[in-house]
């Protein structure tokens, strides 16, 4: 039999698997002992729960049950890997031992140990062998064979092992059928031509039981170790665990919860759907990937390329353990070594972002039950009114006549085609929503979308080849089956026949989950394995049809049981595709559910939350986490969606919200307006003059997008993306930085005028003021009445930032003012991509600016290292240098003398540059 261990160095040399060369068998494979044993502390904790566990069962008359095995008994609580996962049941001895599993019931007044499993994997339960291992062009390809069956159906006894040393900092393990092919999902990775040379990663392998050993080579510390539980393959049933190096790990999304993720026997549920934001539901997308910080500041990240329903345990061994019902196991590691490099290794596989346009960072405004196009109307006169920036204007499905995509209200929404050219001349845009279920009641003849699409055979379909009837907004619904080229076209003539009538600029794809108000469809799902599988991950609601279309639906691609989890990407590649083709210009998209890539084809906003303060702050590890996967245009309903708001929360939020990537006021029908225009002359100015200092730093902004787009940077970051080697910075989510340099503090509890916020180690000064702060890493308490927002500017960076105005349109043709953050050796950097803020393709096309600014021995210099026509139209105005150590003597200029101002807070200003953006020019100060 076999055991699951941590090997020691002489098993790793007897099946060790060095990139070069070729791997053989190893001369013997001897029995190894359990993994955990080996040292002295967990030595003493076995032997500590062995004594509990028998006075335990002394005290309690024997109501634990017959003792275990010793070989159970040798399992400490925390490496105890669940054998009978499925949360519905209560697990009794007799059958976790049909299983071939131990039982070992935990006292019920122990604290902290529900949680632990009752029924887990003896050391010695089989699993597969590695019998064959051959290298290849790029890696390794091999064999491995389960001997003994597993307790799923449909056991496959042999499967396909491919290893792709992809780069040097990217490893690619994959395993599925030897025998038979197997659904994979179909979104474009890249195929490598040629084998990492110097990998930062050791790769070994054990042969019986099968186990990968992933070692960083550096630091020698274990990444993944996948022998401390069995490998389960079956047709319906996937399952590998892995050790963990540390318990800081973070991502797997969507769920609603802390940045950092508990390892406290702790499950996350990976299935699209729709439900308000809640603790510990599985919410709108999936998201297989977990970035993992090591000791010292390395980090990790693993992708599961896997789309069906899926459950990701995480056990304080630390451990993790991947289980998911079907497709194959197809990992992708990413090595760093820092959290920064992994995000951007990440995308390299997914895809890196689109270039959003510029007007997609202005401020928009949105809600149900504006109850025509004059109520929208009149929310926009008095943004104006008030001078308050706004750049985009939303209406959800209240425009639509009987909420049919495609239709207008034309009574209530009459004038919409007048409002969306006002809009447009006072340089805004207009934003729409669309549902993907399309009504299906209508007379024949009278409603196109639901009429061609049928007759073009473009809806989910029953497994009897009917199309499937769920229930949505409009009452009784089809739903378009975006798996199939075809739909893409229909659905770009839907809309061209309505931009035609109402020329929106941009799109908003709701209940795209998809979301259904019945479960399953009006005649519920088929009996059989795709609607009630062998094995349920802990869905809400308990089936996979639950509020959503039938897993057993039939699409172009598979059937809805495999692309579930990508309906929201494949209807927003539809979207993109049809908005470039109808507008020829970038495409704007918000989708509530999300996929690995989605950031090529749009944004997301966070759901339906609540005006609570704690979905506030829960705001901010959602936006992070989105990050992560590759999706920077991102933000939640500012104010809350749902309830109602109070004065004091809407203005916080509205400080918070103006530094969201994705900047939206949104709320729902039937509650007060709770728009900036509303509340009294103090709030609404506060809220005026932080949307302001977003406007005012849309330059900085929009390059930290350029940089997502051209290499994978992160643009709302958790400040230990930049601190890693600080502990203190692991679990921060109540801040967050833009890019490397700009830190946002905002107050999250009511009642309150001052916050308390981490500042890292070094110099951090008052984005308002330009007074500095010295930190040695501490946490700091700050002043922030209500009109206040704390925000402060790293030192050695450079902002570049715009006199703002109440559009995007109008703020881009004012003068530029860039703030110089001297770091301690009177050092600064930045930079500044600049286009017409809409066009397709500028940077690859050569279209753009691109300006880097330096700072050293007091000379500041602007560099242009690619200029375009667009640069001649904007001028740098003024320069205000944060940190100059004694007022100088004088400026110059490129040589010559200008008037300047310095202050006691050691501010440097000088005003009245005039210098063209697309020249580069030199300041000194004397």
């Amino acid at each position: 039999m076999k055991s699951y261990q941590k090997l020691t160095t002489p098993q790793l040399a007897a099946c060790q698997v060095e990139e070069e060369g070729v791997a053989s068998m190893p001369a013997s494979r001897g029995k190894l002992a359990p993994w955990w044993v080996g040292s002295g502390l967990l030595v003493a904790a076995v032997l500590l729960s062995t004594i509990t566990v028998w006075v335990l069962r002394q005290v309690s008359g024997g109501w634990l049950g017959p003792t275990p095995p010793p070989k159970c008994l040798l399992v400490p609580e925390s490496h105890r890997f669940d054998c009978y996962p499925e949360h519905l049941v209560v697990v009794t001895q007799e059958l976790c031992e049909s299983r071939g599993c131990c039982f070992i019931q935990s006292s019920p007044s122990a604290e902290g140990k529900r949680g632990v499993p009752w029924c887990f994997y003896p050391p010695d339960f089989p699993s597969y062998t590695l019998e064959s291992l051959n290298q290849t062009a790029l890696g390794m390809v091999g064999l491995l064979v389960r001997r003994e069956k597993a307790y799923y159906p449909r056991d496959i006894e042999m499967l396909r092992l491919d290893v792709e040393f992809e780069t040097d900092t990217r490893l690619h393990i994959k395993i599925t059928d030897a025998a038979n092919p197997r659904y994979e999902v179909p979104i474009d990775v890249p195929r490598v031509m040629k084998r990492a040379e110097n990998p930062i990663y050791s790769l070994n392998f054990s042969w019986d039981p099968f186990g990968v050993l992933l070692q960083r080579r550096a630091t020698g510390t274990v990444l993944l170790n996948t022998t401390v539980a069995p490998l389960i393959f079956a047709d319906q049933f996937l399952q590998i665990s892995t050790s963990l190096p540390s318990s800081y790990l973070y991502g797997l999304g969507e769920h609603r919860g802390s940045l950092l993720h508990s390892l406290d026997w702790n499950t996350l549920t990976l299935w699209a759907r729709d439900v308000s934001p809640t603790e510990t539901f599985n919410l709108y997308g999936a998201h297989p990937f977990y970035l993992l910080m090591e000791e010292g500041g390395d980090a990790h990240g693993v992708f599961l390329l896997n789309s069906n329903a899926m459950e990701v345990a995480l056990q304080p061994a630390p451990a993790l353990t991947w289980r998911t019902i079907g497709g194959v196991l197809d990992f992708y590691i990413f090595l760093g070594p820092d959290p920064n490099m992994v995000i951007q290794q990440y995308q390299q596989v997914i895809g890196f972002p689109a270039m959003p346009p510029l007007w997609a960072l202005g401020f928009h405004l949105c809600r149900w039950g504006y109850g025509s196009s004059n109520g929208t109307w009149q929310t926009v006169r008095a943004m104006r009114n008030y001078q308050i920036p706004q750049d985009a204007q939303w209406n959800d499905i209240d425009y639509m006549d009987g909420y049919r995509d495609f239709t207008l209200d034309s009574q209530k929404f009459a004038s919409l085609p007048s409002l969306v050219e006002d809009l447009h001349k006072h340089g805004q845009r207009y934003v729409m929503i669309l549902d993907p279920g399309i009504s299906s009641t209508n007379p024949h003849g009278s409603y196109w979308p639901f009429d061609e699409g049928l007759r073009r055979g473009l809806f989910l379909n029953t497994t009897q080849g009917q199309p499937l009837i769920g229930q949505v907004w409009p009452g009784f619904t089809a739903f378009a089956d975006f798996s199939n080229p075809d739909t893409h076209q229909w659905w770009l003539e839907n809309l061209q026949h309505f931009h035609a009538h109402v020329p929106f600029d941009g799109l908003w794809i709701d209940m795209n989950e998809p979301s259904n108000f019945m479960d399953g469809s009006e005649d519920g799902c088929p009996p059989g394995d795709l609607d009630s599988p062998p094995y349920t991950p802990a869905v809400l609601g308990d089936s996979l049809f639950s509020k959503t279309v039938c897993a057993s639906a039939k699409q172009k691609a598979s059937v809805h049981y495999n692309l579930h989890n990508l309906y929201g990407l494949m209807e927003a590649k539809a979207t993109a595709s049809a908005l470039i083709q109808i507008r020829g210009k970038r495409p704007f998209i918000i989708s509530r559910s999300t996929f690995p890539s989605q950031g090529r084809y749009s944004g997301h906003w966070l759901g339906d939350n609540r005006s609570q303060w704690k979905d506030m702050y829960y705001s901010i590890p959602g936006l992070l986490s989105f990050s992560l996967f590759g999706i920077p245009l991102v933000g939640a309903d500012i104010c809350g969606f749902s309830g109602s708001t109070s004065e004091e929360l809407c203005t916080r939020w509205m400080q918070l919200g103006a530094f969201y990537p994705f900047a939206r006021n949104h709320n729902t029908q039937n509650e007060k307006a709770q728009d900036p225009t509303v509340f009294s002359p103090a709030a609404r100015t506060a809220m005026k003059d932080v949307l302001l200092t977003r406007y005012s730093l849309l330059p900085f902004l929009y390059t930290l997008f350029h940089r997502a787009h051209l290499q994978g940077d992160t643009v709302a970051r958790p400040l230990f993306f930049e601190f890693p080697r600080d502990v203190a910075t692991l679990g921060l989510d109540r801040q967050f930085l833009w890019g490397w340099s700009l830190l946002v503090t905002p107050v999250l509890e009511p009642g309150v005028d001052s916050v308390t916020g981490y500042l890292p180690r070094g110099t951090w000064y008052d984005f308002y003021t330009g007074s500095s702060v010295n930190s040695s890493g501490e946490m700091v308490k700050m002043s922030a009445p209500l009109e206040h927002l704390n925000l402060h500017v790293r030192e050695g960076s450079i902002l570049p930032t715009q006199k703002p105005g109440t559009t995007t349109e109008v703020t881009r043709g004012n003068p530029l003012r860039l703030i110089v953050a001297l770091s301690s050796s009177a050092t600064a950097w930045g930079d500044l991509f600049w286009d017409d803020g809409e066009s397709l393709d500028t940077f690859e096309k050569g279209s753009y600016s691109y300006l880097v600014f330096n700072v050293t021995q007091n000379i500041f210099n602007s560099t242009v290292l690619h200029a375009s026509t667009e640069a001649t139209k904007v001028n740098i105005d003024t320069l205000s240098i944060f940190g100059v150590q004694k007022p100088p003597n004088k400026v110059l200029l490129n040589g010559q003398e200008k008037p300047f101002s310095y202050l006691d807070n050691q501010v440097l200003t000088v005003s009245d540059l005039g210098m063209n953006l697309s020249q580069g020019f030199s300041l000194q100060w004397l």
